[in-house]
């Protein structure tokens, strides 16, 4: 984890193809072992030439002589991180999606238990810049995902992250915040107690070991642990340049459900999700239970339709309705020119209109029937 960069996908598969204790006693070598430099030939993914993996290895070698695995732990243990790997009974099955760039193991601050907590969990990411609008939606569907017992998945960032963390922190489901620097470092130091909170009720998580701070790129390869972890991901608010679209990216790229969140028409805080919706990259929800109906299991998290207000006139049958729309709301009109009107027979107009008066629809005038004010 001190020898390459987050995310590296060829230490991914020297650590697949030699194991993690080889790899690194190749890397203190300085030796390419033969049938990896085989396989990334003869696959032809990353660095195939022979020069460039030695440059990559001499970069990790300077990098290993360095590090101080033992501090890095005991700095964990000091700060309340735990370090989770592949194949421990807390580490999330589903970042296997991100195949070689699987992290090599996490770090774990909280109270949480990291695999548990994600089992059903959703990703919520949108804009730093967040407008006012965006954050109290941001936060509502915290709220509601978490009393719903789902975890929230974010950045940690200002803007839609915070907002939805702790929306999140008053339901009774964790938060994790996955975060782009050391779990030791508060990024942004404007966050410090959120971080607090979130620890004590969920997990901060980080791939980078103790004491490195955020850099751009990190922000970025960051994003597909948050895709990854998650069932499926809702970006908020994103300009048409944002990192949480860098995100939703990662989650179509895995397969997971993606979500949108319609704006106005006139913020620019809501043109990338607008551009996810219209290129059918994601579905436009509306409410939390939309978005759990669309993350959830067929069956047991369906959404309740939306339905307008139920009006006393639509228990009324097919000829009644077309009597009644049939009668004026002015002057007055007779059985026959109203039967005409409605398209049904005089026998059935002159039932229909008594019953329609008697439940107060319709009065008699003196030219005939007409709409009773305030009716029902």
């Amino acid at each position: 984890m001190r020898a390459a960069d987050v995310g590296d996908p060829v230490m991914g598969r020297l650590v697949r193809s030699q194991g993690p204790g080889a790899a690194v006693e190749a890397i203190r070598k300085g030796a390419l072992p033969e049938d990896f430099v085989a396989g990334e030939r003869l696959h032809d993914h990353g660095p195939t030439r022979v020069a460039e993996l030695h440059r990559r290895f001499q970069a990790w070698h300077a990098r290993l002589e360095i590090a101080d695995p033992a501090a890095d732990l005991e700095t964990g243990h000091r700060t309340g991180a735990r370090l989770v790997i592949p194949g421990s009974t807390e580490w999330p099955t589903q970042l296997d999606a991100l195949g070689h760039s699987r992290p090599l193991g996490l770090w774990v601050h909280g109270s949480a238990d990291l695999r548990f907590s994600c089992l059903r969990s959703v990703a919520m990411v949108g804009a730093r810049a967040a407008t006012a609008y965006g954050v109290h939606v941001a936060a509502e569907f915290g709220v509601a995902l978490s009393e719903a017992g789902w975890t929230v998945v974010s950045g940690g960032a200002y803007g839609i992250d915070g907002a939805a963390h702790r929306g999140a922190l008053v339901g009774d489901a964790p938060t994790i915040a996955v975060l782009a620097c050391g779990t030791d470092i508060c990024y942004p130091s404007g966050h410090h107690e959120l971080f607090a909170a979130i620890r004590e009720k969920g997990a901060v998580v980080s791939e980078c070991p103790p004491g490195v701070h955020p850099t751009r790129a990190r922000f970025l390869i960051r994003n597909r642990l948050i895709a990854a972890l998650s069932r499926g991901t809702l970006v908020v608010e994103a300009a048409i340049r944002s990192g949480a679209l860098n995100t939703a990216g990662h989650a179509v790229s895995l397969g997971r459900y993606l979500a949108a969140l319609p704006g106005p028409i006139t913020s620019e805080m809501s043109i990338g999700c607008h551009k996810l919706i219209r290129d059918r990259n994601a579905v436009c929800v509306t409410t939390p239970e939309e978005l759990i109906e669309l993350v959830g299991l067929i069956g047991d998290d369906i959404a309740v339709p939306v339905r307008g207000p139920v009006l006393p006139r639509d228990a009324l049958n097919e000829p009644t309705r077309r009597v009644l729309d049939a009668v004026p709301s002015r002057g007055g009109a007779g059985p026959a020119s109203i039967a005409v009107s409605g398209g049904v027979d005089l026998t059935t107009a002159l039932s229909c209109l008594g019953g329609l008066a008697a439940a107060g629809y319709v009065e008699r005038v003196p030219k005939g029937w007409r709409l009773r004010r305030g009716q029902p």
